[in-house]
């Protein structure tokens, strides 16, 4: 399995690649790197990127040629350990650490990852966000431990950054199959409203505003106020809010919204983001499924990953960086997804078609096998 190498055109869906790569033991050719702009190759952050897959693995062998358009990526074995990174401020840590997310559980010691840089951005996935969803998604799973968290230790906003997180990870070679297929009704709202080198008032302005929205459809709603101050603030000014609804058996759907980084595009006022991102939670809830639209491919690795069983997930609209993973998924593990849509029934008035994933396990150790 290990012999064969896959080759890919261009830079979109960089991470993907690469994280599959790894984790399959494939070595993987990407040509074409942004070779007809002004300013060919990799850019910093993808740079930065490689170089933490570097940190995390053993024996990886990756060649760049000169002018960055084509990159050979030979997998080594994922060791883990403790590592510290310093994230490209062009990119937030989230970005980073989605990749990490899939790639820990399969290590050979657990992982203590220190990753420096910007926390919340407009374009990533903030910290609070895979905190809030995407850690008790893989808790679903069966990945828990000691320790299993994503803690902010200082607060960067984008471009600046300045901040730092601590994401520990234990190891778990077999992960259990699911069946999630019935998200149930939503039981309560929770959410972080944070702001850093500004008023601590715009914290509390963002809260009221999401409230006057969200109040209208249940009480259960409570949503926290961090104000980082001193060496903890990171280098620039920011504000913003992260919600996640629960349901009733246990799925979690979020949401979120920081402001215009400073000194790019206009200013975003506390109540318009406030309740912009009570809308973006309530699409999120009328999208429907048991994951939500930003932790749908960490859902596909797991189930993909999971034991030779069948494992059924039911997810919203598939958003187009899910349909190209699971082509990804066929390309490196040769595994399909049986799709079933299901067509909203007349009371969910314009509810999106949901779609039910079912799939049967290819087990990480069996694929840990054919690489040795």
């Amino acid at each position: 399995m290990a012999s064969q190498g896959l080759s890919y055109d261009g830079c979109n869906f960089f991470r993907q690649r690469l994280v599959l790569a790894t984790l399959s033991g494939k070595r993987v050719k990407i040509k074409g790197v942004r070779s007809r702009e002004d300013n060919p190759g990799l850019r910093d952050f993808e740079a930065s990127f490689i170089r933490l897959l570097d940190k995390v693995t053993n024996g990886s062998r990756i060649e760049i040629n000169q002018t960055g358009t084509v990159l050979f990526y030979q997998p080594g074995l994922l060791y883990g350990g403790s590592v510290e990174h310093d994230c490209n401020p062009q990119r937030s840590i989230g970005y980073y650490l989605e990749a990490l997310l899939m790639l820990a559980p399969f290590m050979k010691t657990s992982l203590k990852a220190t990753l420096r840089g910007v926390t919340n951005d407009p374009t990533d996935p903030t910290v609070d966000l895979l905190k809030s969803a995407a850690i008790p998604l893989m808790k679903q799973f069966g990945i828990d431990g000691e320790g299993f968290d994503i803690k902010v230790v200082k607060r960067g906003m984008a471009p600046g950054g300045g901040g730092e997180v601590v994401f520990k990870c234990p190891v778990r070679r077999s992960i259990k199959p699911v069946q999630l297929t019935e998200p149930g009704k939503i039981k309560r709202i929770r959410g972080v409203a944070y702001s850093v080198r500004v008023s601590p008032q715009m914290a509390n302005r963002i809260v009221d505003s999401a409230r006057s929205v969200l109040n209208q459809f249940l009480p259960d709603i409570y949503i926290y106020t961090d104000h980082m101050k001193g060496a903890n603030s990171g280098k620039s000014p920011g504000f913003g809010l992260t919600l996640v609804a629960e349901t009733l058996n246990g799925c979690f759907l979020s949401a979120e919204m920081s402001s215009t980084p400073q000194g790019q595009g206009d200013p975003v006022l506390p109540e318009d983001l406030g309740r912009n991102c009570a809308k973006l939670l309530l699409e999120e809830v009328h999208r429907g499924g048991c994951v939500d639209s930003s932790n749908q491919s960490l859902a596909l690795l797991l189930m993909t990953l999971g034991q030779q069983d069948v494992s059924k997930v039911l997810l919203g609209p598939l958003s187009p960086y899910t349909i190209e993973f699971l082509r990804h998924i066929r390309d490196f593990f040769q595994i399909m997804f049986k799709i079933e849509v299901q067509k909203p029934l007349e009371d969910e008035r314009k509810g999106g078609d949901k779609v039910l994933m079912t799939c049967l396990g290819v087990g990480y150790s069996n694929i840990n096998k054919s690489i040795k």
